[in-house]
């Protein structure tokens, strides 16, 4: 399968509607989790979006609300997990990283920069993106990833193993440069 087109950071850092308005939305009958009460209505959200033709689903809810907020959500998760970016080496890391990235104040990190990123915060996804560009861009190596990222390798691994599918992503990514997994 050929890979997704890029799709530049800022697409992820969209609100719903503006990102809801380059997307095709298909409502349909789905048979989701929970036995045979569940969905037998229209009720589950395929979203495509146009520019990549990456999709998200959300049929686990009866309500097509529900449904349609977990499809966006996929949605963000898959354009940062499978659409990659060409990075310019000689560039600093995107401002949407440098803007997650803080001085640690105390403990054995003290002194040294992390980036800290919550998976519900908003720019999770643009963050887990441009990590995920910048790891292609050194062919899998998190020690020359995490330098230009300007951030420890320690810190960038523990970022790209507390996601699963960031992981998967990242895990993709190194094998495809013949580097062994994380851990």
């Amino acid at each position: 399968m050929d890979a997704p087109a890029p799709c530049p950071l800022d697409t992820l850092l969209l609100d719903d509607q503006s990102l809801l308005a380059q997307c095709d939305k298909h409502i349909y009958k789905s048979s989701g989790p929970g036995g045979q009460h569940r969905n037998k209505v229209s009720s589950a959200v395929r979203l495509r979006h146009r520019a990549t033709g990456v999709a998200g689903h959300g049929d686990d809810s009866r309500s097509q609300h529900e449904n349609l907020r977990l499809a966006l959500r996929r949605l963000r998760m898959n354009l940062a997990c499978q659409s990659r970016r060409p990075v310019d080496r000689s560039q600093p890391a995107p401002a949407v990283v440098a803007e997650c990235t803080f001085v640690a104040r105390g403990g054995p990190a003290a002194g040294r920069r992390r980036l800290e990123v919550g998976a519900r915060d908003h720019r999770f996804w643009a963050v887990a993106a441009a990590v995920l560009d910048v790891l292609e861009a050194f062919e899998g190596r998190l020690a020359e990833a995490a330098s230009h990222l300007g951030i420890g390798t320690g810190n960038l691994s523990s970022f790209l193993t507390g996601e699963r599918h960031l992981l998967a992503a990242a895990q993709a990514l190194r094998k495809a440069h013949g580097q062994s997994p994380l851990h």
